[in-house]
């Protein structure tokens, strides 16, 4: 049996291609990605996709790419010079990178990058579709492709999709700067499963989905079109034994051994990281500056060892950084060094595992203080490394590795103070200490390594497609559908109740705004034209509404969930008479909390009140309404009223009225050959609980359901209503 395959999708693939003399040679990246995804290889038959970090001159050369990384089962995807510079240096880099760290003042906004970035992810997409069968997996990463999850599932409804974001996402105000906000949601959310490294991250993205999409959402799961995405955190690890074991290496022995020449006697502070704003290199600097002039007992017996790792060169922000820290080091340098004693070692450049090993071996202290980081794997990394040895982690508590080793000494890389007071406690901490705390976070990073992350993803995506198969199993097929359309031909006498906000328009943040379009009009007129044919428009809006809306029509109309009737012709009769004595003790209540919620209102109707929460705060909202609900099933226990929750509304009304008591006034009048009843919110669970097993039923959006079948969206509705005016 062939394996089932799998397409990891990045920006760049795990490869190195360097060009020397019209030569191309070719190099391993020892990526903490490639080798976390190394033991997926053995399961899957496995395809790695991306830009191969060249831009070929001419067709030879792209030929010998492909057929160079085809043996590593790599697929390359060919970018121009002018891509790169738009679509990565620009707006991947000098847009979301910035604004996802919440450097907002760096983030530029550029419509011309923008587009290069949907081209990219587009020549991604292309790439891919022409390779990937139905049974596939399809794992995307990072910030570079937000689109490609989207672009793929349009191509192939059902396919695998997975995707991971291995940097920070922002809160909802800093995410809502972003002019494109709400094409990245829908991007990334055709995605089954978004796996970020932290709770706080998919919290974050979360709150922007139905903050700005209207989506609802409930323990991680969203809820949109006829589709469930998961959101999840997945704490990205290490290659724990090979951090481990790297000490008794002889290679990482004989380096180890050439820096204790150099700094013998000295405490180590060691400080790893790629040039980048975000990592707080500056305010390191600083605190480390003021540790010198705060405690001048430790001059010459301490040296931070400096490592910054080339990034970016071509952004100006990267520069200036550079040329900030070059003056900042120099002038440390020259304020408190000695002849003898360096206090900062100072190294601008890329170093091997096994240097980097060596580093890690002699340090007594490693100061990682980034102002954001997605997860921060040096922290990791180090901790390893120290499998038999003391050493202390400093580590701020914004980098989302501190989630995860709350036995290191966090701190909030803004406070100073804080930094320099946990340096001196770092110094003086026993080894016994040290020890313990370290073991702890060993234990907790061996098991949950870098392949069981990788494991761990892929697992979770498969659960989250059984569950939506599970979900879907009425959604509405071909089969089904044509079967509708017989019945509905060849019936001689048709019953069709149709809902109206959610089902036959979309839902507006000022419900007044719904009116009904051209094409919907006609659409029912043309419905209820058929003598064959007896339409009922059943609501939960008031009759002057739908007086005003279609009261000079030919068809029934139902107000209020059930409490007024207007059969064609005639006019509104209330369905009982009904006591709204009741309004008097619920009004204050509702104004309490209208004036506790901002965006919020009353609407009253004849029979019910209704307080709406589509226009206030998501989060806000949705805790008022659940507050509202406790509060007015308390004061209704007595008063023979009904508490509904609609989308966006808390309505309360005489609990004798719904739909499925209106319902019966057509039903019972006549034998029909033909029932539809279409409805969107849970409302309408009234009205398909009183249909005869004949009929049938369709709820619209994906929810469980007394109907008998899910449609996706009112604009599936007005197609099927289409076909039905077709037949006559």
């Amino acid at each position: 049996m062939t394996k089932r395959k799998i397409f990891i999708i990045s920006n760049r693939l795990p490869i190195n291609i360097i060009k020397k003399k019209e030569q191309l040679k070719f190099k391993p990246s020892a990526g903490g990605l490639a080798t976390g995804l190394s033991s997926l290889y053995k399961k899957y038959s496995s395809q790695w996709m991306g830009w191969p970090g060249i831009v070929p001159v001419n067709d030879a050369e792209k030929k010998h790419i492909v057929k160079s990384l085809k043996t590593e089962n790599m697929l390359p995807v060919f970018l121009s010079k002018q891509d790169i510079d738009e679509y990565y240096e620009g707006f991947s880099n000098r847009t979301i990178w910035p604004l996802f760290h919440y450097f907002t003042q760096y983030s530029i906004y550029n419509q011309k990058q923008w587009d290069a970035y949907i081209k990219v992810n587009k020549v991604f997409c292309e790439e891919l579709t022409n390779k990937v069968k139905p049974n596939d997996i399809i794992w995307i990463h990072d910030y570079h492709l937000m689109l490609l999850p989207k672009m793929i599932r349009e191509r192939t409804p059902n396919a695998t999709i997975g995707f991971f974001l291995h940097i920070p996402f922002p809160s909802f105000e800093i995410f809502r700067l972003l002019p494109w906000r709400k094409e990245i949601l829908e991007g990334l959310l055709g995605a089954d499963l978004i796996g970020f490294h932290t709770y706080d991250y998919g919290r974050h993205f979360v709150s922007s989905v139905t903050q700005i999409t209207g989506y609802e959402s409930k323990m991680f799961q969203i809820n949109h079109a006829d589709r469930i995405t998961r959101v999840d955190c997945f704490p990205m690890g290490i290659d724990y034994e090979k951090f481990a074991s790297a000490p008794k290496k002889q290679a990482v022995i004989r380096e180890r051994n050439r820096y204790l020449q150099r700094l013998a006697n000295q405490k180590i502070i060691l400080s790893i990281d790629r040039l980048d704003y975000s990592k707080g290199l500056l305010e390191r600097l600083d605190a480390f500056h003021q540790f010198l002039h705060d405690y001048p007992e430790y001059r010459e017996k301490i040296s931070l060892v400096l490592v910054v790792v080339p990034s970016r060169a071509k952004v100006e922000s990267y520069r200036k950084l550079k040329h900030q820290l070059d003056e900042y080091v120099g002038r440390i340098n020259g304020e408190h060094g000695t002849v003898a004693w360096l206090p900062i070692i100072y190294m601008y450049r890329s170093f091997s595992f096994n240097t980097i090993s060596a580093l890690y071996s002699i340090a007594d202290i490693a100061l990682i203080t980034p102002l954001r980081d997605g997860m921060n794997l040096v922290a990791k990394e180090y901790i390893a490394n120290k499998n038999d040895s003391g050493g202390v982690l400093i580590l701020s508590e914004l980098a989302g590795s501190a989630g995860e080793m709350g036995e290191a000494l966090l701190i909030n890389p803004n406070n100073q103070r804080d930094i320099i007071r946990t340096i001196k406690n770092a110094l003086e901490m026993p080894e016994d200490e040290q020890l313990k705390r370290n073991k702890e976070m060993q234990t907790k990073l061996k098991r949950y390594n870098i392949n069981r992350w990788g494991e761990d993803f892929i697992e979770r995506l498969n659960q989250t497609k059984q569950l939506q198969s599970t979900m879907v199993i009425k959604r509405i097929h071909k089969k089904t559908l044509d079967f509708i359309l017989d019945t509905y031909d060849k019936a001689e006498r048709r019953l069709i109740f149709l809902d109206y906000d959610g089902t036959l328009v979309p839902f507006k943040k000022n419900p007044e705004d719904a009116n009904p379009d051209g094409e919907l009009i006609n659409l029912l007129n043309q419905l209820s034209i058929s003598e064959k044919n007896e339409l009922v428009l059943i609501s939960g809006r008031d009759k002057n509404t739908m007086n005003q809306w279609f009261g000079d029509m030919d068809f029934n109309l139902v107000a209020e969930h059930g409490a007024w009737l207007r059969q064609k012709n005639k006019q509104w009769n209330v369905i009982e008479p009904f006591s709204n004595d009741w309004k008097k003790e619920i009004y204050p209540v509702l104004e309490l909390y209208v004036e506790r919620t901002p965006g919020s209102f009353i609407e009253e109707k004849e029979f019910s009140l209704v307080w709406h929460y589509r226009k206030a705060d998501v989060g806000l909202g949705e805790l008022r309404a659940r507050e509202l609900t406790g509060t007015a099933t308390d004061l209704t226990g007595n008063l023979d009223l009904q508490i509904l929750e609609g989308n966006k509304i808390i309505e309360v009304k005489n609990s004798g009225i719904n739909k499925g008591r209106a319902a019966l006034n057509w039903l019972k009048s006549e034998n029909w050959s033909f029932v539809l009843a279409i409805g969107d919110d849970w409302t309408d669970e009234d009205l398909f609980k009183v249909l005869p097993d004949s009929a049938f039923s369709i709820r619209v959006g994906f929810k469980s359901t007394l109907a008998k079948h899910n449609i996706k969206s009112f604009e599936q509705v007005r197609n099927l209503l289409r076909k039905f005016v077709q037949k006559k």
